[in-house]
């Protein structure tokens, strides 16, 4: 099973396919490639997966889907 997380990113440097940026996942902060996601900008959410930003979420969805993440969490 694959899992793909939302997390905020905090800073972006590079450009074009090195483009990457420091995201936050409730705090903790990893760095990911922002190349499938030229788009995103400091402060978006963006799904990651497998070190990959490969999509960009709206805070609504960002929330509701990290609300799920702790749902989940508190049941196992």
């Amino acid at each position: 099973m694959c899992l793909a997380v939302p997390g905020k990113i905090i800073s972006i440097e590079g450009e074009n396919l090195t483009r990457m940026g420091r995201v936050s996942f409730g705090g903790v902060i990893k760095e990911v490639s922002l190349a499938y996601v030229p788009e995103a900008q400091v402060d978006d959410y963006v799904i990651v997966h497998v070190g990959f930003a490969i999509s960009k979420l709206d805070l609504q969805e960002a929330e509701q889907t990290l609300n799920y993440l702790k749902q989940i969490g508190a049941h196992s």
